[in-house]
This record gives structure tokens, C-alpha cells and sequence, in this order.
């Protein structure tokens, strides 16, 4: 595998040097003060290019080239926005970046309740808590019509547990669930979230999937032309929050979205986080299914601690087979005659890194360890595999 790092870019605390020093060859980023939309030029990426050579690595992978809420919404300006997509596609493709990850997940592109759990030995993780999501759904957020979509008992043990809530807990849980973009500071209000809810009141699983579909019928074709592998991001969670559509969650929907649009720049990031925290996810066998459409690999673990709360795990340590989904990994790359991008996800936040400005899930300690442990446990397969096959 290409071991790879993500950088948010030149605002970012963690500094190019800081991840040349752990050993990988690759940068993962995107030009995240392009506004959703525009055109990213080619002087925009060769700039950025540029800055990541003087630092003695490659821009390997897009993560992510972000697609408008007008195509998921599929309004009255998304064919617009489709074509400044396929030219900012053109453009990579000239600077030879041919990996480019994206998402189709409304509004928001993750969610988690709890950024800062603590962990037995002290470092810190990434939560999510059904209950106290839905307390902030249905106490804080307050979003129109939202008492039918919880049961009664669902909406008693959330008012329950806001009960033992301080005000600043109350804050806080607002300020986590509403989190912006990944290499964003910039957390949205209520009264942004509601308006932006609102513009997906009559969008459904149906009607969103069918947008997608849409959007790649435009983009793929675009895409298998200029070399370029479109790599769709799984949601995360993998299921329905603050009543929104979501498709791209279950073995079933990656079924569907591949079968629509054949193409094979039509595929995968491989997410095992996003993917595992849905337990009728069988990760392996969308190895099996699928190997040819992955492009992209996000390795990292979760543990489901009840059918209400995941959290980050250690990338070795939680309810993911991360041995038997490497191994699986290393065969389809030498079937494939490839070596996938990986970057290790969602690291802890380690005790020697507190009071340092760290986005959630992406401090520099817990990621290196991360890694560490997913590079030995690839090169341990690799030499058990080349000693067993001969």
C-alpha cells in the first residue's frame, strides 16, 4: 500500500514537515478555501502541488473535491455546478492527480456526539451516542416535525439523560453535533441548520439516490476518460440523522450505485469506520464484491458498545477484522497489480498533544501509531503470504 497522510492545508496546525517525519510518501488534501462550487484551477493545484514537493512528498489523493447541495438537491442550478465539476476534473487529471474522493452525505459530513471521550489509559476518541443525539434533535435543535420520527419511550430516555446535563454540556453537545467541514473551525447555528434541513424536506432515500445516479452518469464517463478514480465515501454514520436521506450506507447501496453507473471510475473509498459502525456490514465480502471499484483505503476501527453508541477504536483493537480485511487487501492488490493509497483515520488524541489545536480524530501522535500498526500488520501478512505461497 501507499502509506498517505491528510493535511488540511496550510492552515492546518499539523505541518508538512510534521508528516514528512512519519514516514509517508503521500498528501491527502483538497483545496478547502475554494468556496463548494467553483472551479478549482490548475494554478490553484499546481500551487498547492507545489508547497507539498518543497516538503518532499506527493499530492496523491483528493479528499475531498466536495459536491454541491444543489446536485444532491438536484435544483434548478446543479447542472451548473456538474460542469465546473467535470472541468475541475480536466484540471487534476493535467496536474496527474487521479485519485479523487468525495462524499453524498447532506449538509453534514460527519457527525459525532462526543469528540473528546475519554479513554481508559487517558487519551482521547471520537463518540457517537444515539440517545444524546437524539436529545439534541429533539431539546436543543427542535427542528420542525420532529417528534414523529422517535417513539415515546425513545423521546423519555432522551430528556432523561439531558436531564443530567449542565448548561455547558448542553453547548457543548450543540457546538459537536454541528461541527462544519473537516478543516473548518466554523460550526453551523440553529437557525443555518434549520434552513439548510428545510431545503431537504421533500427529498427521500428515493429521491437523493436518484441525484447521485444522475450526478455520475455526468461525472464517471468524464472521469474514465482522463484516468481519474472516483472514490465515494460511505456515510458516516450509516444511518438517518436529523431526518435526512442516506444512501450510501449498506452492502446494498454500493450494489445499487455501482450497477447504475458500471464505469469503473465509478467507485469506492473503502472506509472501515463508516462502513463498521453498521453491523450488518460484512466488510470482507465487499472486498470480494467490490475490489475492482476500491481506490481509496480509510483503515481504522470502531467499537459498538450498545445498538446506541460507537466510538474510535484502536486501528487493531475493536469489531472490525482488521487482520482478515488486510489480508483480503494485500491479495486484491497483487491480483490488481496495485498499491492502494491508505491514511490511518480518526487516531486518539494522545496526552503529550493536549492543549495543541488538533481537529477531532486528526491529531498528528494518534495517527502516526495508527500507521505504525497498520504498515507492520500489512508487511507481517505480506511475508506470511510469500513464505506460504512458496
Amino acid at each position: 500500500m501507499q502509506q498517505t497522510m491528510r493535511w488540511f492545508g496550510p492552515n492546518d496546525a499539523i505541518s508538512l514537515t510534521d508528516i514528512r517525519q512519519c514516514g509517508v510518501s503521500g498528501i491527502v488534501t483538497a483545496l478547502h478555501e475554494i468556496p463548494v462550487g467553483d472551479i478549482w484551477t490548475v494554478d490553484a493545484i499546481q500551487e498547492r502541488q507545489q508547497t507539498i514537493r518543497n516538503a518532499g512528498m506527493e499530492w496523491t489523493v483528493v479528499e475531498s473535491l466536495p459536491v454541491h447541495e444543489d446536485i444532491k438537491k438536484a435544483n434548478g442550478a446543479s447542472l451548473r455546478y456538474i460542469e465546473n465539476y467535470k472541468i475541475s476534473l480536466n484540471n487534476l487529471a493535467a496536474c496527474g492527480i487521479k485519485v479523487v474522493t468525495y462524499n453524498f452525505m447532506p449538509i453534514l459530513d460527519w457527525v459525532r456526539t462526543d469528540h473528546a471521550f475519554k479513554n481508559p489509559d487517558g487519551s482521547k476518541a471520537l463518540r457517537y451516542d444515539q440517545v444524546a443525539f437524539n436529545y439534541f434533535d429533539l431539546f436543543l435543535l427542535k427542528r420542525p416535525g420532529v417528534e414523529n420520527d422517535y417513539s415515546d419511550e425513545e423521546k423519555q430516555m432522551a430528556l432523561d439523560y439531558g436531564n443530567t446535563l449542565s448548561q455547558d454540556d448542553k453547548d457543548l453537545l450543540f457546538k459537536n453535533v454541528l461541527l462544519g467541514l473537516p478543516g473548518s473551525k466554523v460550526n453551523f447555528t440553529r437557525d443555518q441548520i434549520l434552513e439548510l434541513l428545510e431545503n431537504y424536506k421533500d427529498i427521500d432515500n428515493h429521491a437523493l439516490r436518484t441525484n447521485l445516479i444522475h450526478f455520475l452518469s455526468e461525472v464517471a464517463p468524464v472521469a474514465e476518460v482522463l484516468g481519474i478514480k472516483l472514490a465515494i465515501h460511505p456515510d458516516d454514520p450509516p444511518f438517518s440523522v436529523m431526518g435526512l436521506p442516506r444512501v450510501v450506507s449498506t452492502q446494498e447501496d454500493l450494489n445499487r450505485i455501482f450497477n447504475a453507473v458500471p464505469l469503473n471510475a465509478n467507485g469506492l473509498c473503502y472506509c472501515t469506520g463508516s462502513l463498521g459502525a453498521e453491523p450488518h456490514n460484512d466488510l470482507e465480502k465487499i472486498i470480494d464484491d467490490h475490489g475492482d471499484r476500491i481506490h481509496f483505503l480509510h483503515l481504522r476501527n470502531v467499537k459498538r458498545d450498545s445498538k446506541d453508541i460507537f466510538r474510535e477504536a484502536e486501528h487493531l483493537n475493536g469489531d472490525n477484522p482488521i487482520e482478515s480485511i488486510m489480508e483480503k487487501l494485500v491479495l486484491l492488490m497483487q491480483k490488481r497489480n496495485v498499491a492502494l493509497p491508505l491514511r490511518p483515520d480518526h487516531g486518539f488524541l494522545h496526552t503529550i498533544e493536549e492543549g495543541k489545536e488538533q481537529y477531532p480524530g486528526y491529531s498528528l501522535v494518534g495517527r502516526l501509531k495508527g500507521l505504525a500498526e497498520l504498515r507492520g500488520l500489512e508487511m507481517g501478512i505480506q511475508y506470511r503470504l510469500k513464505h506460504t505461497q512458496n
